[in-house]
């Protein structure tokens, strides 16, 4: 089933205790995230077995992919091929479109921990 939306806005939507993963679409080959952070939220670096793609919609924050660190600004978009190290750390409320291939499983996510950052 196909899927259009004019706007990602309605969907945006923030969690005081941790960032969170919005699914607007998903496949058993790809998963489309809208992942909302409040400033201080993190994904910490982790070295997930799928590739991401990852677009900032709204907001400032920073992407650790593999050794480097890399300023998130609305419209800057990066790619991380599966197994390298990668996180994200909001600066400022954060939205970005993620896409992630395959989708992670369960007990990849539950490695990872998604609470506030120190």
């Amino acid at each position: 089933m196909s899927l259009f939306s004019c706007s990602y806005k309605p969907q945006v939507c923030f969690r005081p205790d941790r960032f969170n993963p919005v699914v607007l679409a998903e496949t058993k080959n790809l998963k489309v995230i809208l992942a909302c952070f409040e400033a201080g939220q993190a994904i910490p670096v982790h070295a997930p077995n799928s590739d991401l793609t990852a677009t900032v919609l709204e907001g400032v924050g920073i992407l650790t992919a593999g050794s480097e660190e890399h300023h998130l600004v609305p419209s800057a978009w990066a790619f991380v091929p599966a197994g390298e190290p990668r996180g994200i750390r909001a600066e400022t409320r954060l939205v970005c479109l993620f896409a992630v291939s395959p989708p992670p499983s369960a007990a990849e996510h539950s490695a990872v921990p998604t609470r506030r950052q120190p």
